[in-house]
């Protein structure tokens, strides 16, 4: 059954709560929330059998949340300040893709976050320039009201069918709904070019595992690579995938390997 939360200023986020144990925060990359989402749901329910206490969430502008452009990091970070009050005061938080980026800025600032468990996050180079001039058009386009010049930019340089599946199938609408939250997405990645990683992530003490598929496209591993040299504590870890996908139960899996023993 969807809950609700308010963020501390206002925005109404709608989540699903399964399992109990380690809280557990899921946060979804540019594309994904609860209705056009199926394996972050089956996820869910894997993740709760294993002793999670899950809570799955449309971020602010998809879905059944609430939220008006602009979308920034700053009420990505709120939101997950919210749903981890939810849980308690502290969770764990698994990132997906540019939802990484956007764990690991919850990560620098908000205090409960024990562990960071992050998918395949697509970093550019440390201190390059290309993430803010990607977040500059993609607001360009946000503010023009192209919603699906839009998210046609921001998978620009991923395989051009995974574009036009979404663009011909049954839930264009509701993508074309959320387009223009991928620039928090887009405002995420830009952040973590910012600054040299070790400072812009010295705050961070939760340890950290990036977790790459089997198939990985290359520059995953190489920011993984960069998460790993930049933080106090992380390492990698491979799990069966391919393409920038995953198994909901070999994840699950791997992300249980990680409770401490009982």
């Amino acid at each position: 059954m969807t809950e609700y939360v308010h963020t501390e200023d206002g925005v109404r986020l709608a989540y699903d709560r399964e399992g109990s144990g380690q809280p557990l925060v899921l946060i979804g990359g540019a594309g994904q929330f609860r209705a056009v989402d199926p394996a972050s749901r089956a996820l869910t329910s894997e993740l709760a059998r294993r002793g999670f206490d899950v809570v799955h969430y449309d971020r602010p502008g998809r879905g059944d949340s609430g939220g008006e452009s602009p979308f920034t990091l700053a009420g990505e970070v709120a939101a997950v300040r919210a749903l981890v009050d939810v849980l308690g005061g502290r969770a764990w938080l698994y990132g997906s893709s540019s939802g990484g980026a956007i764990a690991l800025a919850a990560a620098a600032v908000l205090p409960g976050v024990e562990r960071l468990l992050l998918w395949e996050v697509p970093l550019g180079e440390e201190e390059g320039t290309d993430g803010a001039e990607f977040l500059a058009a993609i607001r360009e386009r946000v503010a023009a009201g192209d919603r699906e010049g839009t998210l046609r930019l921001f998978m620009e340089g991923m395989p051009p069918e995974w574009f036009e599946a979404m663009r011909t199938g049954p839930q264009w609408p509701l993508f074309e709904r959320m387009a223009p939250s991928v620039a928090a997405d887009a405002e995420a990645l830009a952040w973590t070019q910012s600054a040299p990683r070790t400072q812009l992530w010295s705050a961070i003490t939760a340890p950290t595992v990036v977790l790459l598929g089997t198939s990985a496209f290359p520059f995953f591993a190489d920011a993984a690579d960069s998460i790993v040299r930049s933080l106090a504590s992380a390492e990698r870890a491979e799990v069966p995938g391919s393409g920038h996908g995953w198994e909901p139960a070999a994840l699950a899996a791997a992300l249980a390997d990680r409770l401490p023993a009982s």
